[in-house]
């Protein structure tokens, strides 16, 4: 598992972490019963305290991402399909938000995206 810390993003760090562990497990780099890391380990590698990280392991685990095991850690939950269907419908609503801010800025109407939507498609095919 790999963790890049942006000590000057002005995101939080334990947010850093439950993203790129999140990624990770919908991209399939962590799999399902995958052990991760013990919480002091991670805090030590991250040079961060263990309350982020145990912070950024209870917020995975509450969305479902991780489960833990008394005495043995945190593993991988197995993937829920309607789990990763809203955070693809999330992305998605963020794209969309995005393209609608360019499209306003360049005065684009809808109809011009729907045929731009289209092309892309049939370039696609």
């Amino acid at each position: 598992m790999t963790i890049l810390i942006d000590n000057k993003s002005g995101q939080p760090i334990y947010e850093q972490i439950v993203e790129q562990i999140r990624e990770q497990i919908l991209m399939g780099t962590l799999g399902a019963d995958e052990a991760l890391p013990s919480i002091r380990s991670l805090a030590k590698d991250l040079r961060i305290s263990v309350i982020t990280t145990k912070r950024a392991y209870e917020e995975l685990e509450q969305e479902g991402f991780l489960y833990t095991v008394a005495g043995k850690g945190c593993f991988v939950a197995e993937k829920n399909t309607e789990l990763l269907r809203e955070e693809d419908l999330r992305h998605i609503e963020e794209h969309l938000s995005e393209i609608r801010r360019l499209a306003a800025r360049c005065g684009l109407t809808r109809a011009e995206l729907r045929e731009m939507l289209d092309i892309i498609e049939e370039d696609e095919e």
